[in-house]
């Protein structure tokens, strides 16, 4: 669908909707932190592929995102959004 078939209206929503985008991942991976710490088994297994989802969209490299699910770190992972945040 192209932008042409919105409303101006709505083309603005749509755009600032994804100017914020970045806040809000970068938010999601400081929650993903915490359920990291707390979580064992399949969850964490599936947290992980949430955290890489969310730091691709971020615009992390492949390699580090591989990195990061390697060492299976929740700490890592802090030091991540940390240094995100800083860049802000």
């Amino acid at each position: 669908m192209a932008m042409e078939d919105f409303s101006p209206h709505q083309q603005r929503i749509i755009k600032r909707y994804y100017a914020a985008d970045g806040g809000v991942q970068l938010q999601r991976l400081q929650e993903l932190v915490t359920e990291l710490y707390l979580a064992e088994g399949a969850k964490r297994k599936k947290l992980w592929q949430t955290a890489a989802a969310a730091m691709k969209r971020l615009g992390l490299p492949d390699s580090r995102i591989n990195h990061l699910l390697e060492k299976d770190s929740p700490e890592l992972l802090a030091k991540v959004v940390k240094e995100l945040q800083s860049a802000e």
